[in-house]
C-alpha cells in the first residue's frame, strides 16, 4: 500500500479547464532560454507564406513555400553536445570544392563558367569552400587536372575539411576512379550535379521519369563496388549466386545490376512513350483548331516563368535559382484583338547542357519545334549574355528548331547596364527590352507578340443571319476581323479566315 491520495476524475479535469487559456504567462528565464526570435518563431522558416491563406496562394507560391519548408543551412552543427538537452537542428550543407580546366577562350570566360558552377552547387545544396582552375590544352586522360595539381587538389580539401569535389566538364569513369583514390573524397563532374538539381525540382510524373531515365543512362557507365564486390562470380544456387533469373554461374556482379538498370530502362522508355502520345494529342487537338502557339525558351534562371506569369498571370513557382522549374506549363491566351493562342514555358538550358538531358526531355523540348513563335529570354544583367545567346541556340539546333521565328527578349531591364543592352540591341535587331518584375515593356512585347503571330491567308466578305452565332463565336476565336457592322439581315463581317472556318463561310459570302 502506498501513501498516495486518491484519485478523482472530476477534480483532475476541473484542473486542466485553463490550459486553453490564450493567455498563459509563461517565465522570463524560458524565455530567454528558448530557441526563438523576438517574434516568437523559431528563425529557421525561410519565406513569407507562413500567415497566408493555403486558398489564396497561386500553384506556383504553394510549390515555392513547400520547397522552403526545409532549407539546408550553415553553421549549424547536428552533433548534439548534451543529450539531455533538446537542440533544433538542420540539414548540414555538403562542403565543396570546385575544380575547373582552361581549354579555350579568355580569363573571363574561365571565371563565368566557374562561377555558374558555384551557383549549380549552391542550388544542389552546397556550401562552396574553395574554386580553382587550371590552364591546359586537354585535360588530362588520367584524372582531368594532371597528377602534380591532383596533389594540390587533395591538401586543399584536406585544410578546409571539404567533403566532395565537383569538377567543371564531364568526367569519363576512370578519371571519376581515379580522382577518389588519390583524394579520398567523393568525386562528382558538372553532368552529376545538373541530374542531382534535376532530380529534386522535377514534380509531374512525366518529368521525375525523364530525370530517372536520364539518371540511369549516366550511371549504367559508371558502376562501381566497394572493393571487388562487383567482379566476383555468381554460384548459382552454391556459393549464394544468383540463382533463377541470373545469366548463369560465369555472370558477375556488375553485370547483374547492368542489366537491372537496362530493364528499368526500357521501362521508363514505353512509360515516356505513352506520356509521349497524350502530348501530340494535345498538339494536334490545338494545329486542328488552328490555335498558335508560342513557345518561351531561353537560359536557365533568365527569368521565362516570371515572363510567363506576367504575360498570360499563369501563377507558376518563380525561384532565383538554376531550375527552379522543370515541368512545362502552357496557358490560353488572347490577343488585343480576340484571336486565341497558347503560351508555353519550357525547361531553361545551361552551358554543356548534359546530352542524356536532352535525350530524356526530347518530347518536352519538341514543344518548342512545334512552335510558331520563339521567345528567347535572355539574361540582360548577366556578365556574359551573348554566351547564354549562344548556349541555346545550340541547344535549339540539337532538337530542330532552328527554323521557328526568334524574338529576342533582354529580360532584368531594371538590374542591367544600359550599355549591355544597347550592345545586345545592335547584335540581335529583333528584340524587345522587358522588366518581369516591374513590368516595363510588357505592353511592348505583347504588341512584338501579336504581330509575329501566324495570320489567317483567306479573305472573307460575309452576311450571317442572325442563327449563325456559333460562326460569329469562330471568327472572334480563330479569324482576323476587319469590319463588323450589324445590320437589319445579319451581321456583315470582313476579315481573314483559316482555310476550314472560310470554307464554312463562303455559303454567306456577299
Amino acid at each position: 500500500m502506498t501513501n498516495a491520495p486518491d484519485f478523482n476524475l472530476r477534480d483532475a479535469l476541473d484542473a486542466t479547464r485553463a490550459w486553453d487559456d490564450d493567455t498563459i504567462e509563461l517565465d522570463d528565464e524560458l524565455l530567454m532560454d528558448a530557441p526563438f526570435d523576438e517574434l516568437g518563431e523559431s528563425g529557421y522558416a525561410d519565406g513569407d507564406y507562413d500567415d497566408a491563406d493555403p486558398e489564396e496562394l497561386t500553384v506556383g507560391a504553394q510549390e515555392l513555400a513547400e520547397r522552403h519548408a526545409l532549407r539546408r543551412v550553415a553553421s549549424l552543427r547536428t552533433e548534439l553536445e548534451d543529450i539531455t538537452e533538446v537542440e533544433y537542428r538542420q540539414l548540414r550543407l555538403e562542403k565543396v570544392v570546385l575544380v575547373g580546366v582552361w581549354t579555350g577562350g579568355t580569363v573571363t570566360d574561365a571565371e563565368n563558367s566557374m562561377a555558374e558552377l558555384a551557383l549549380l552547387a549552391e542550388t544542389a545544396g552546397s556550401e562552396v569552400l574553395e574554386a580553382v582552375f587550371q590552364r591546359r590544352q586537354s585535360p588530362d586522360p588520367a584524372t582531368f587536372i594532371g597528377r602534380g595539381k591532383v596533389e594540390a587538389i587533395r591538401e586543399i580539401v584536406q585544410a578546409t575539411g571539404a567533403d566532395t569535389v565537383i569538377c567543371d566538364g564531364e568526367l569519363a569513369p576512370s578519371q571519376l576512379r581515379n580522382l577518389e583514390d588519390k583524394i579520398k573524397v567523393k568525386v562528382v563532374d558538372r553532368t552529376a550535379l545538373i541530374l542531382d538539381i534535376f532530380a529534386q525540382h522535377a514534380k509531374s510524373k512525366e518529368g521525375q521519369a525523364q530525370v530517372e531515365l536520364a539518371q540511369l543512362q549516366y550511371m549504367k557507365q559508371r558502376l562501381r563496388g566497394w572493393g571487388g564486390n562487383l567482379s566476383r562470380q555468381a554460384g548459382g544456387r552454391a556459393a549464394g549466386g544468383e540463382g533463377i533469373g541470373g545469366r548463369g554461374p560465369g555472370e558477375t556482379k556488375i553485370e547483374t545490376d547492368r542489366r537491372r538498370i537496362n530493364t528499368k530502362i526500357a521501362k521508363l522508355r514505353r512509360e515516356l512513350k505513352e506520356m509521349r502520345g497524350t502530348r501530340e494529342v494535345k498538339r494536334q487537338s490545338r494545329r486542328r483548331n488552328h490555335i498558335p502557339s508560342v513557345a518561351i525558351a531561353g537560359y536557365t534562371n533568365a527569368g521565362k516563368s516570371s515572363l510567363l506569369n506576367r504575360l498570360t498571370d499563369a501563377g507558376v513557382l518563380v525561384e532565383d535559382a538554376l531550375f527552379a522549374t522543370l515541368d512545362p506549363t502552357t496557358r490560353r491566351t488572347t490577343t488585343s484583338d480576340g484571336r486565341v493562342y497558347t503560351m508555353s514555358d519550357t525547361v531553361g538550358f545551361v552551358r554543356h547542357l548534359p546530352h542524356d538531358l536532352v535525350e530524356a526531355f526530347r518530347s518536352t523540348l519538341e514543344e518548342v519545334a512545334d512552335a510558331d513563335l520563339l521567345l528567347h529570354v535572355v539574361d540582360g544583367s548577366h556578365p556574359d549574355p551573348e554566351g547564354q545567346i549562344a548556349a541555346v541556340r545550340e541547344v535549339l539546333a540539337e532538337i530542330g528548331a532552328t527554323k521557328v521565328p526568334e524574338i529576342i527578349v533582354i529580360n532584368k531591364a531594371d538590374a542591367a547596364d544600359p550599355l549591355v543592352i544597347g550592345r545586345l540591341r545592335s547584335r540581335e535587331p529583333h528584340s524587345v527590352v522587358v522588366s518581369a518584375r516591374t513590368g516595363d515593356g510588357i505592353e511592348d512585347a505583347l504588341r512584338t507578340i501579336e504581330s509575329e503571330l501566324p495570320r489567317p491567308q483567306v479573305e472573307f466578305d460575309v452576311l450571317l443571319p442572325y442563327e449563325r452565332g456559333d460562326l460569329v463565336n469562330r471568327i472572334h476565336q480563330e479569324a482576323e476581323i476587319g469590319s463588323m457592322e450589324h445590320t437589319g439581315d445579319g451581321t456583315l463581317v470582313v476579315g481573314r479566315a483559316n482555310a476550314d472556318l472560310a470554307g464554312e463561310l463562303e455559303a454567306y459570302a456577299r
